[in-house]
């Protein structure tokens, strides 16, 4: 038997014991200063200093199974534990006022990332990623969509800075235009929750228009969020699609299923949204929930930045970033010129 076919055993708990308690650590830290700058934000906070600790301090091979149990399993436990916050039928009515808006923005995102990708030469992973960001909800669809593409940890580590990059330049710029351009409130609350990426910029350029903004911005981004779910299933069908014709390409056989890469998280996620939508979670609980699956999302991205490599990083050069600026302005035109036409502004 050839050194590559024999399985790789599965580690165990008492292996990946140092980098899960490395990772963890961080991400305390992490929380603590989202809380102290939310601007920010926890999950930024946990790839800034998952990367800062990696390129700085390079932990050794003993903490690496930890790492990638985070990076990987963990990302897909913050995933599941989001759907108890999200409440279908809550955003039902708002969603189907700001469907058009937002099915538009989002064909914009992805036309312009993979256009825009190739004219710069940027990876067709990366470009995946940056357009889930921009379309839906930033770090979150990154964090989704990972599990089924598979990226470079340094692609993804990549692809979350930039998205944080534009949502912070979002957060100062929007209000003041939205002021400059007279936009009504709910005008102002349906450009900022289609066309910011995370949901705590949203939050904070809606309420730094007005209350009836952020309230209408916020109910808008959930919304989008949801939209995740059928990304992440075409995505699989295409992954599946993709390895199936390379096998068969390749004169061989396989026995290659969906099933094997079906993001069953997202099963669980529709779950945890009908447990919630069912009223089953006690709203004394709901804060504690909300709190976990943050944790977890910045447990599982400081370990994505304790896996990437600044090198690399550096060798994709200004490209990721061009192309980040040019989906993001695609994104926000569109949805105000969509209002426009159906006069929502």
């Amino acid at each position: 038997m050839s050194a590559t076919s024999i399985p790789l055993a599965t580690p165990s708990l008492r292996q990946r014991t140092p980098g899960l308690a490395l990772t963890v650590a961080i991400a305390l830290v992490a929380l603590g200063l989202g809380r102290v700058a939310p601007l920010i934000g926890g999950p930024v906070f946990g790839i800034v200093l998952g990367i800062v600790v990696r390129n700085l301090v390079s932990p050794g091979g003993q903490y690496t199974p930890g790492i990638q149990f985070a990076g990987k399993q963990v990302l897909q436990w913050s995933i599941i534990a989001l759907g108890f916050g999200l409440s279908l039928d809550q955003v039902a009515k708002t969603g189907l006022e700001s469907l058009s808006v937002t099915l538009v923005t989002m064909t914009v995102a992805f036309l312009a990332a993979w256009s825009l990708g190739r004219m710069l030469g940027v990876q067709d992973k990366l470009k995946i990623l940056i357009g889930v960001g921009t379309a839906i909800c930033g770090g979150s669809a990154i964090a989704a969509v990972t599990p089924i593409i598979k990226p470079d940890d340094h692609d993804t580590a990549f692809a979350i800075s930039t998205i944080f990059l534009f949502n912070l330049v979002a957060v100062l710029l929007f209000p003041l235009l939205g002021h400059l351009m007279h936009l009504s409130d709910l005008g102002f609350g349906l450009w900022a929750g289609t066309a910011i990426n995370d949901t705590s910029s949203v939050v904070a350029a809606g309420y730094s228009f007005s209350k009836e903004a952020g309230d209408y911005a916020t109910i808008v981004k959930l919304t989008r969020a949801t939209l995740i779910i059928p990304v992440c299933l075409v995505l699989a069908f295409a992954v599946a699609w993709r390895e199936k014709r390379k096998t068969s390409a390749n004169g061989g056989s396989s026995d290659f299923s969906l099933s094997k890469i079906f993001p069953w998280f997202i099963l669980w996620f529709l779950v945890a949204s009908a447990v919630r939508t069912a009223g089953l979670v006690p709203t004394a609980i709901q804060p504690i929930i909300h709190l976990a699956a943050e944790f977890l999302i910045i447990v599982a991205l400081t370990a994505i930045g304790l896996s990437a490599n600044l090198r690399r990083m550096a060798s994709t050069g200004a490209r990721p970033i061009l192309l980040g600026l040019g989906v993001w302005v695609a994104v926000s035109v569109s949805s105000l010129l969509v209002q426009w036409a159906i006069g929502q502004v």
